[in-house]
């Protein structure tokens, strides 16, 4: 009885056809995803640059209050603490709101290009007779066939089909 079972299996999964794509991979290799991430990138180190220039005249102050701890009276040095540690406190809340707003601007860039990158994959995948598409990273997909991969036709039909967008709007 489980014999029959196993082998109806066997024969319902000769239907299944599977592929699978690198979304990482074709987002960071789309044209327009190469963009963001350069407009990401310059982003990140103008906020980069702000945060350590910040970070840089924090140590200098916490240092100049170390050297002069010996010379202020108490009432003197609880004021200097407290203006630094007020200090440090805004430091951490700039850098949390800049990690939050890249973040952001991160998921406002990415989020066209993966709404496109689904579509384009649903319209392969039909095209081709898969019966499921498995996002391929090492945490889902152990081994795939490389004939199943369709992360380069859908990157080549994605810059295509943005190319195009770009010169319909260009004659316009």
């Amino acid at each position: 009885m489980l014999g029959l079972g196993l082998s109806g299996v066997c024969l319902a999964s000769d239907d299944l056809k599977i592929a699978t794509i690198d979304m990482q991979k074709a987002l960071q290799t789309v044209e327009l995803g190469k963009k963001a991430k350069s407009q990401l990138e310059k982003e990140f180190n103008n906020k980069k640059k702000e945060l350590q220039a910040e970070e840089e005249s924090i140590k200098k102050l916490t240092k100049t209050f170390k050297d002069q701890t010996l010379v202020l009276s108490d009432e003197a040095k609880a004021k200097k603490q407290g203006e630094l540690q007020e200090r440090i406190m805004k430091f951490q809340e700039l850098t949390a709101r800049s990690q939050s707003e890249i973040q952001q601007k991160e998921r406002d860039l990415t989020q066209p290009i993966i709404v496109k990158l689904r579509a384009i994959i649903s319209d392969t995948a039909k095209k081709k007779a898969y019966s499921l598409v498995l996002e391929k990273n090492e945490n889902t997909v152990l081994y795939s066939n490389d004939k199943d991969d369709i992360t380069g036709e859908v990157i080549s039909t994605f810059d295509k089909q943005a190319k195009g967008e770009k010169s319909s709007v260009e004659s316009t």
